[in-house]
C-alpha cells in the first residue's frame, strides 16, 4: 500500500528538556545551603575556649608550726605520765625568788606547795588533788604559826576558784590536758629557753577571743622524758632546780581537813583599831 506522507509542522521539543533545566537549577542551589552550616561551625571553632573559673583554696598551715604543735602535744602527754618530786625556782617581778615543790604521785594524785601563794604573799598554801577531791591547805609560817589545815574545794576535777588561784599549779595539772588536745585553740611555735632553763621550748598563744582562755600564753619547756623544765607566763618564770626525785605512791595532805574558809590571793583588809572616846575609861 502507498503511504501518504505526514504534513509538515512546527517541531515539538521533548518534555525532558524542561526537567533537565530544573534539575540543573537545583544542582547550583544546593551547595549554598550546605556551605552556611559549615561556615558557622568554622567560626565557632575559631572562638577561644572558655577558661575555667579558678577555685580558691585556703593556704595550708606552715609545716613547721604543725610539727611544733605535734611535738609539744607529745611532750605534754609524756609529762602526764611523768611521776616525780621536783623543786622549781619561781621568779616574778617585784618579788623575791621562791621555791615551788611539785609532787606527782604514782596513783595520779598531785600536790603543789606555793610559798606566798595566799593573802597577798603573806601566807604559804598548798593545793592537792586526790581521789577524795581538790583541796587547799594553809601552811604554817613565821607570821602564821598555826598548824596546817586543809579545806575541800570540790571534786577531783573541780577548778580552783579565781579568788584563790595563784596559777602556779596549772602547768603541772590541768594545762597539760589543754596542751595535748589538738582541738584546743592554740598556736604553737618553737622558742628559746628562758635564762637558766633547758629542754625543748615552745611559745604557746591562744587563737580564741574568749576572756576565759584555756591556759596562760607563754613559753613551755620539757625534757624528752616529759619532765617540765621551765614555764614562763604572766605569773612569772618557773625553772627546774636540780634533778627530780622518785615519786611517792600517793600524796599526803599537809594537814587535817577542816570546815573553814580557804585563803584567797588578795591582801586582807587591815583590821581597824578600836577607838576610845575621850573621858571614858575604867572608873
Amino acid at each position: 500500500m502507498y503511504a501518504h506522507p505526514r504534513p509538515a509542522g512546527p517541531a515539538v521539543k521533548p518534555a525532558r528538556t524542561s526537567a533537565r533545566r530544573v534539575a540543573g537549577s537545583l544542582t547550583f542551589a544546593l551547595p549554598a545551603f550546605l556551605v552556611l552550616p559549615v561556615l558557622l561551625v568554622a567560626c565557632a571553632a575559631d572562638q577561644p575556649a572558655a577558661r575555667p573559673t579558678p577555685t580558691s583554696t585556703p593556704a595550708p598551715a606552715p609545716a613547721g608550726l604543725d610539727a611544733a604543735r605535734d611535738e609539744l602535744a607529745a611532750l605534754a602527754a609524756a609529762a602526764q605520765d611523768r611521776h616525780l618530786v621536783a623543786s622549781y625556782t619561781l621568779r616574778a617581778p617585784g618579788a623575791p625568788d621562791r621555791t615551788i615543790l611539785v609532787t606527782s604521785a604514782n596513783d595520779g594524785s598531785w600536790r603543789v606547795d606555793v610559798p606566798g601563794g595566799g593573802l597577798g604573799g603573806t601566807a604559804d598554801v598548798s593545793f592537792a588533788g586526790t581521789a577524795d577531791g581538790l583541796f587547799q591547805c594553809a601552811l604554817p609560817t613565821a607570821a602564821r604559826p598555826e598548824p596546817a589545815t586543809c579545806v575541800r574545794l570540790g571534786d577531783p576535777d573541780a577548778a580552783v576558784p579565781r579568788r584563790l588561784d595563784p596559777r602556779v599549779q596549772h602547768p603541772f595539772t590541768d594545762w597539760l590536758d589543754v596542751l595535748t588536745d589538738r582541738r584546743a585553740p592554740l598556736a604553737v611555735s618553737p622558742a628559746q629557753p628562758p635564762p637558766g632553763a633547758s629542754g625543748a621550748c615552745y611559745s604557746v598563744e591562744t587563737t580564741s577571743a574568749s576572756i576565759n582562755a584555756p591556759l596562760d600564753v607563754g613559753i613551755y619547756c620539757y625534757d624528752p622524758d616529759g619532765t617540765p623544765t621551765a614555764v614562763r607566763t604572766a605569773f612569772g618564770t618557773l625553772v627546774l632546780a636540780g634533778a627530780p626525785a622518785p615519786a611517792p605512791a600517793t600524796v599526803q595532805l599537809a594537814g587535817p581537813v577542816v570546815d573553814a574558809e580557804p585563803l584567797g590571793t588578795a591582801t586582807p583588809e587591815p583590821t581597824a583599831e578600836p577607838t576610845v572616846s575621850p573621858g571614858t575609861g575604867t572608873p
